[in-house]
């Protein structure tokens, strides 16, 4: 049976959900600028390396959620995984340097920012910014999505087509968050190396599952997409990963007061 029977009918749908994530997309870049330009008016200086991270991350979000490559993951597994690399790990990343809830704090009213100051310091977001928690629903949610018959469902199914997305931004947004500790406010941050060791085993496991599927298709999926689609998760999901690991263990390899631009960078991402 040729798979691109399936894209016939679906072309109709995902068009009023790229539309929305569109306007979510446009909606999050314009707040972030005007909490910016408010913080100028009232001389305080904000990184321009966080804005241009937060614009960042929503272009890979954007790209992945919206337009031709949107379009083609539908029916082209490839693409489907080049989307996941925005989604789940790029996009997150820049998100998380971006600092958004500092920037938050800073520019909400007192009485709007003690109870995000308060919820910070909760114990559900305790639970959820534990980097092995917040690993397991990343990198666990993608071995349900892979591994079970949820992938073929979000063909047919728009709902849960939105709702995986919304899954593995969030879900990347939340472990890349917990293994960094920051430049947000992270009360409950582990020491790095229990962060660093969330990380290895999530690394470990994103790249067997890209295994897997290079050896075992999803359902519907043609051995040579599910295989051209695992080397790219395996490959290109490397400097996310690589990344990841140099902001874990920055403080080992950047010791304080020896590497010249360690306080800029230190700045930017938040220490």
């Amino acid at each position: 049976m040729d798979h691109h029977e399936h894209h016939v009918p679906e072309s109709a749908w995902p068009n009023p959900g790229e539309s929305a994530a569109a306007i979510l997309l446009v909606t999050a870049l314009m707040a972030y600028a005007v909490a910016v330009v408010i913080l100028h008016r009232r001389g305080t200086s904000w990184p321009v390396a966080r804005t241009s991270s937060w614009a960042g991350g929503l272009l890979c979000v954007g790209v992945a959620l919206v337009g031709p490559l949107a379009e083609r993951a539908h029916h082209d597994f490839t693409a489907h995984m080049a989307g996941h690399v925005l989604l789940g790990m790029l996009g997150p990343l820049l998100l998380v340097l971006a600092a958004p809830v500092t920037l938050a704090l800073r520019v909400l009213p007192v009485r709007t920012s003690r109870p995000l100051a308060r919820l910070l310091s909760s114990l559900p977001l305790a639970v959820l910014t534990n980097p092995f928690v917040a690993g397991a629903l990343n990198i666990g949610g993608l071995w349900v999505l892979y591994r079970t018959a949820l992938y073929t469902t979000t063909h047919s199914d728009p709902l849960v087509h939105a709702l995986v997305h919304a899954h593995v931004l969030a879900a990347g947004y939340l472990f890349t968050f917990a293994v960094v500790g920051g430049p947000d406010p992270a009360p409950h941050r582990p020491s790095p190396p229990w962060r660093a060791a969330a990380l290895v085993l999530a690394i470990a496991a994103h790249n067997i599952l890209a295994k897997t599927l290079y050896a075992a298709p999803p359902e519907g999926v043609p051995a040579e997409q599910a295989r051209a689609g695992a080397e790219l998760m395996y490959y290109a999901g490397a400097p996310v990963e690589i990344v990841l690991i140099f902001l874990v263990c920055r403080t080992w390899i950047l010791p304080r007061g020896k590497a010249p631009n360690a306080s800029r960078i230190t700045s930017v991402w938040g220490s």
